[in-house]
């Protein structure tokens, strides 16, 4: 069985503490996801403005120096390894290095899962070396998140973004009480006066003194009214030019002689103070100087937070604040800002229906409804990332026009082999010793060798050894007293179950089968005959189709060479007859399978049912078992090219709508024996074409174009996610491609017939002696 890992998200852009507004969104973003979702596994990667980097939390565990491409390169690697699911990508260019924020590109297109690119800045006339970058990054991702319709017509009508890969969701703010500001006042000494705030970094295009400019006129109608202006320099802005523009604020605060009505706060705040300044407001100003500022965060919290805002009419302003939610005033004009303030704090009633306008608007802003949102466009980047081809750096794609079949390369099968048996699961190629081991694999393992003893292939004696080594795992898993078969055992070799499940011990009776029927080694023949034997009864007991099935498929090899075997006819009439009513009762012309549901091992069903129909002349199993499999060889096309398994993410039920992903080899491993027996039997060339199909999906004829079969370590991925391969190439994967290889191989040279006469049930080639 192939385990699937957490689901992982990364976050890429600047992190808190590193002090910028970005910084800001993309920890409260990320942070956000993690609560909503508290069953991913949710990281960041910020980028550093300086060598030293930051103190950061917990949830960053990479870090890229932003002027050092090769730091890009890296963290791709990164995510690549750690099998990410989805990378979210915060995009402003000034935080990346490179002309134009070029650098980025390198790290995204590296990259071999899904991109949603977060839009922070959406230009209308961009430079020539922004526009080169924007138009390879909305290549690169697969969906594009703005915050304001007028980002979103920009995308569309600029650079030609088609509106289906646009998704528009709110800037997030933090969900907070609709409360009178004067429930705040008193934490900044400001309780019975009226407040007006601005906040955010301070840098000279916030226009900020053209609000102090104001103030004289305001306070000749309102003396008591105290402007706090909350917020650092900006740290590049004073790395270049220390306090100068705070400095002439507060120069003009007492040229205009209003030092008693302005309150610098000179820091960063957290977010719980930052939510009780903005409580504390009774209006909120944003006199920003440049119009194409199309998302800002101080806005979106202010409105959310239900405040009555005054603002100059950049983009985000013009679109937030229409519909009677806040006020425009012009570019540098104190006067219009100083009456407007007046009008509102003369008219109370205007000025609360204006904050409740807002907190309305505010309940879609919250982070919870954003994060879900988020959610919603990841799922879709999942969905629609497998028609792009993304090609696995360090992975040859075989060249799929050629005949030749791979060289079979028993390096990994070796790798993960030890004394006791092989080891359940890897990670990437290395075998993980946690999992342990199980007869599943150890079973597979078994038929294989078998397998590449009839080939011929590798160091014989090697084989041999191999052979002998995975069916004393085998005899070792039998459990005398319960008649049945123990499947998983620990790395230090204690069993962690006294019965195991039915596929296991059907999966062990079909291996002991093919080494009774085929094996060259009469040692090994007799040992695999003796337990066959005391195992077969426990068939009788199944409940499972798939045991039914693989149990069939070991008593016909056992039969290869004891035809006349009493109880093994007996049991293969009743398995059979069972796996023929269950297609009988539950197939239709629209659904013509043994159930309600497709799950894993498809193919064995029908394989199981017309193998066994030709072998006691029931025409009525040949029929229905070749039917079956041409339906099912069907239903897993895509558009008639390609082998498109049954996903294992819900796999596909009746009159439901079937799971593409994660596409599992033992799919097309069953797929592609099933096909070879229907051709050996029935003589059809399109049962091979059905074999090779299912078989080329191992070497990247599939939804991704990428090869699941690595020829560096012999080893095959553990499946076909939307967006990318599992890179882990655990023991059922390289198992499940080695057989199908196998087969293949064997499929050039002979085409069996059953042969049901007594000098036919010991081939020549079997009654060799060691």
């Amino acid at each position: 069985m192939i385990v699937k890992q957490k689901q992982r998200v990364a976050f890429i852009g600047n992190y808190l503490p590193r002090r910028c507004g970005l910084a800001t969104f993309t920890t409260d973003l990320c942070e956000s996801f993690a609560a909503e979702y508290p069953d991913m596994d949710v990281f960041a990667i910020p980028m550093n403005d300086v060598d030293e980097g930051y103190a950061y939390p917990p949830r960053v565990r990479f870090e890229v120096n932003e002027r050092e491409l090769a730091s890009y390169r890296h963290a791709a690697e990164f995510l690549n390894i750690n099998n990410v699911d989805i990378v979210c990508l915060q995009h402003e260019f000034g935080i990346f290095g490179g002309v134009g924020g070029s650098h980025i590109l390198k790290l995204l297109s590296d990259l071999r899962m899904p991109i949603v690119t977060t839009l922070h800045t959406v230009l209308d006339k961009p430079s020539s070396s922004q526009r080169r970058v924007m138009d390879e990054l909305i290549e690169l991702s697969d969906r594009m998140v703005v915050m304001t319709e007028r980002s979103r017509d920009f995308l569309r009508k600029v650079y030609k973004v088609p509106s289906e890969k646009i998704s528009l969701i709110y800037h997030g703010i933090p969900d907070v009480s609709f409360v009178d500001p004067n429930f705040y006042k008193d934490k900044f000494g400001v309780d019975s006066r009226l407040v007006m705030l601005t906040f955010g970094l301070l840098s000279p295009n916030k226009g900020i003194e053209y609000a102090i400019e104001a103030l004289p006129k305001i306070i000749e109608k309102y003396p008591d009214l105290v402007y706090i202006i909350l917020g650092a320099t900006h740290p590049h802005l004073k790395q270049e030019e220390g306090e100068t523009y705070r400095l002439s604020l507060q120069r003009l605060v007492k040229a205009r002689n209003v030092q008693s009505n302005v309150i610098f706060h000179n820091r960063f705040v957290s977010l719980e103070e930052l939510v009780e300044f903005i409580g504390c407001a009774d209006l909120y100003v944003t006199p920003y100087l440049e119009k194409r500022q199309i998302v800002s965060g101080t806005l979106a919290y202010s409105v959310g937070a239900g405040k009555a805002v005054i603002s100059t009419p950049y983009w985000h302003a013009e679109e937030l604040l229409a519909d009677g939610r806040g006020r425009i005033v012009p570019f540098k004009d104190s006067g219009a800002i100083a009456a407007q303030v007046i009008d509102l704090l003369e008219n109370e009633s205007e000025r609360h229906m204006m904050r409740k306008r807002s907190y309305e608007l505010g309940r879609q802003m919250i982070w919870p409804t954003v994060v879900k949102k988020y959610a919603s466009a990841f799922e879709r980047a999942h969905a629609e990332s497998f028609k792009k081809q993304r090609h696995l750096p360090g992975v040859l794609l075989l060249n799929l026009e050629a005949d030749e079949l791979p060289a079979v390369n028993l390096d990994h099968l070796v790798r993960m082999t030890d004394d006791t048996g092989i080891l359940q699961h890897c990670r990437f190629s290395v075998p993980f010793y946690d999992e342990g081991y199980t007869l599943d694999d150890t079973a597979r393992a078994l038929l294989l060798t078998v397998l590449l003893d009839e080939l011929g292939v590798g160091k014989s004696h090697q084989v041999r050894n191999l052979q002998s080594r995975y069916l004393a795992f085998v005899c070792h898993a039998w459990n005398q007293e319960k008649g049945r078969f123990r499947n998983f055992m620990g790395y230090d070799r204690t069993w962690l179950e006294d019965v195991g499940s039915d596929d296991s011990h059907a999966r062990a009776l079909w291996a002991l089968g093919v080494v009774v029927g085929r094996s060259r080694y009469s040692s090994l023949r007799n040992c695999a005959s003796l337990l066959f034997e005391q195992a077969l009864p426990g068939c009788m007991d199944f409940n499972s189709t798939r045991s039914f099935a693989f149990s069939l498929l070991g008593i016909m090899e056992f039969m290869r060479r004891f035809y006349g075997h009493r109880p093994a006819q007996d049991t293969r009439m009743v398995l059979a007859g069972k796996l023929l009513k269950m297609y009988q009762e539950n197939s239709s012309d629209e659904w013509q399978w043994y159930e309600d549901f497709l799950t894993y091992a498809n193919a064995a069903l029908p394989h199981a049912l017309f193998l066994c129909g030709q072998w006691i002349g029931e025409g009525e199993m040949v029929e229905a078992g070749l039917k079956s499999l041409e339906w099912l060889v069907e239903i897993q096309k895509a558009g008639g090219n390609h082998f498109v398994p049954v996903g294992c993410h819900g796999f596909y039920w009746k009159g439901k709508k079937r799971a593409r992903f994660d596409q599992q080899p033992i799919e097309a491993s069953t797929t592609v024996s099933a096909c070879l027996e229907a051709y050996r039997m029935t003589g059809e060339e399109r049962w091979y074409e059905e074999a090779q199909r299912a078989f080329e999906w191992f070497l990247g004829r599939n939804d991704l174009r990428i090869p699941l079969y690595n020829v560096s370590t012999g080893g095959c991925f553990d499946g076909l996610e939307s967006d990318r391969s599992n890179q882990n190439q655990g023991a059922e994967s390289t198992l499940a491609f080695l057989m199908a290889l196998a087969e293949m191989r064997l499929s050039e040279h002979v085409i069996r017939e059953p042969d049901t006469s007594a000098e036919a049930e010991i081939p020549a080639r079997l009654s060799e002696l060691e």
